[in-house]
This record gives C-alpha cells, sequence and structure tokens, in this order.
C-alpha cells in the first residue's frame, strides 16, 4: 500500500527544549493511524509540523509523493484538541465562512454543509450562537468543518473529547466511513480503546523520540506471553492448582463468572501448545472459559514507556 503521508527524521526545537528528535513515521493511505504518546511527548509538536504551523528545525515530511508546501493546506483537514470556534457567531455563518478559507465556494458549502447536518441531525442549530451549544455541540460542528472539504488527510486530535457515548459512537463510526471512502487518517487519543477498534497502524512518541511503531496486529503479536485464561469447574480445586503449579507457571486470574470456579492464568513453555493445555484441563473438569491474553493497547502503551 502507497504511503499517504511521509515524515522522515524531523526535529523541533525551542530554545533549550528539544520537541521531536529526529522522529519518522509513515501513514499508508487510506489507512487510520494511532499517534500516541504521554503528555507532552511531542504528539502535538509533529501534528503542527504536519499542518506547517511549526515548521521543522531539521527533516523533511511528503504528502502523496510531494514535499509538504502551503498549497497542501487543501489536502489537510485538522479536528485540534482546542477547538477553535468563534462563540459569538451563529453556527451557519460561521461553518460558511470556515468552509470558504478551504477553497469551497459558497454555494458548494452551502451544500455540504446541508448534507452533514442532516446526516449529523443537527439542521435546527443553523442560526444558533456557538455560546448556546454544549461542549459536544459545538464538536459536531467542529467535525463538520473539518471534514467538508474532502481533505486527503484527516488529523483528528482527541475527537471524542466531550462526547456522550451515543455521540462518541455516531462519530466514530462516521471516521470509519470516511476511511471506506479513502481518507487517510491520524488519530491522536489518550483513550486506548479507541485506538483498538479503530487504528490499522500505531506510532508511540515519549521524550520527543518514537520508541515503537507498526501494524497493530503484528505489534499485539510480538508482545504476546503465550499465556491463557482460564476457568474450570471442578469438586478439588487447591488439588488441581497444586497439579497446574507443579506443571506450569500460573497465577491467579481475575474474570467475572456465574460460579465458583477455579480461575488462572496459564503460561505455556515454548514446547506446549494450546490443544495440549486445552486436552489436559477437559480431562480434569469442566471448561467454562479459555481465552488467550492478547496484550491490550493500553498494556503495550504502559510497557513500552516504562521500558523507555
Amino acid at each position: 500500500m502507497k504511503n499517504l503521508l511521509e515524515v522522515s527524521e524531523v526535529s523541533k526545537n525551542f530554545g533549550d527544549f528539544k520537541a521531536l528528535n529526529k522522529v519518522s513515521i509513515t501513514v499508508p493511505k487510506g489507512s487510520i493511524f494511532g499517534l500516541l504518546g504521554p503528555n507532552g511527548a511531542g504528539k502535538t509538536t509533529l501534528i503542527r509540523v504536519i499542518n506547517q504551523i511549526t515548521m521543522p528545525d531539521y527533516g523533511k515530511v511528503h504528502l502523496d509523493g510531494e514535499l509538504l508546501n502551503p498549497v497542501h493546506i487543501k489536502d489537510i483537514g485538522y479536528l485540534p484538541e482546542e477547538r477553535g470556534l468563534y462563540k459569538s457567531m451563529k453556527v451557519g455563518e460561521q461553518a460558511l465562512y470556515l468552509a470558504q478559507l478551504k477553497g469551497l465556494s459558497k454555494a458548494e458549502a452551502k451544500a455540504r454543509l446541508k448534507y452533514w447536518f442532516d446526516r449529523l441531525e443537527i439542521g435546527d442549530w443553523w442560526n444558533k450562537k456557538i455560546q448556546e451549544l454544549s461542549k459536544g455541540m459545538a464538536q459536531k460542528i467542529q467535525f463538520v468543518v473539518t471534514v467538508l472539504h474532502q481533505p486527503k488527510l484527516l488529523i483528528f486530535d482527541e475527537p471524542f473529547s466531550g462526547f456522550d457515548p451515543i455521540n462518541a459512537n455516531l462519530i466514530k463510526d462516521e471516521i470509519l466511513r470516511l476511511r471506506e471512502e479513502g481518507a487517510t487518517v491520524i488519530f491522536s487519543t489518550h483513550r486506548m480503546e479507541s485506538v483498538e477498534e479503530l487504528c490499522d497502524d500505531i506510532a508511540l512518541i515519549h521524550k520527543s523520540n518514537k520508541i515503537l511503531d507498526g501494524k497493530l496486529i503484528d505489534i499485539k503479536r510480538d508482545y504476546k506471553i503465550n499465556t491463557y485464561e482460564v476457568g474450570i469447574r471442578i469438586n478439588n480445586k487447591e488439588g488441581l492448582e497444586q497439579e497446574l503449579a507443579n506443571k506450569f507457571d500460573i497465577s491467579e486470574a481475575n474474570f467475572k463468572t456465574l460460579e465458583d470456579e477455579l480461575k488462572l492464568n496459564i503460561k505455556l513453555s515454548q514446547t506446549d501448545t494450546p490443544n495440549d493445555l486445552l486436552s489436559y484441563l477437559t480431562s480434569k473438569g469442566e471448561i467454562s472459559h479459555f481465552v488467550e491474553l492478547i496484550p491490550s493497547v493500553n498494556d503495550i502503551f504502559i510497557q513500552t514507556v516504562q521500558n523507555n
């Protein structure tokens, strides 16, 4: 898959503070790319470089095979974490103004705004002022303005901030639909469950350095620990637990069940297979739960940051 965005060894200093240190990322076309990191890691600085708000001290950025330059502003839609709507302006008036700044004619902007306002069921907000809207309502307007000009690259920084679960799901579905229609998305958030749901690839930045990147599924494979979460119904729980402790590396498991069961995490050796374990457990009692422990993005995030 061809990359839409290529960031090559970008560095940025603010006085004596190094915000980015030779950071490189590649964002495949038609993907959702998770840009992750603790507060102050350098994510926002990198986003500002891609948006040409800040120029790098070193390194290059290419968009769709071309060296990034001011003409590419029209090819990028950016939803910043700190929202930028004018509170005293009416919604429709402001949306039209911002759409025309992105190069749309007034007639084209009105037609696209009608489509999105109808789609998100916000048509009756047209003559309201931003200050009359809740944070979540204003967030919907900002989302529409970000995607309205159909840019090649969409950058969402904490897009679900201020949303209740219903509207968060609505926007999540719209992001997925935009990806299906050909948009490429950079998605920055601290909500790791959203990364699990949405992202194809991720990069993790910590203390100005990229410390992890790649396809999310491959990273999860690399962090697997060959451990299975097991629930088994048996009368002599203590006896089986001791027997398992003699054969495997075990620890207490914490998952909810409806009955009193022996619950363990069992780590296999390189020579044992899941089928071997399952056959052994089946011979001892009734298996109610057998799940491989796949590391979550949250687990990977914490482990990688702590190790660095």
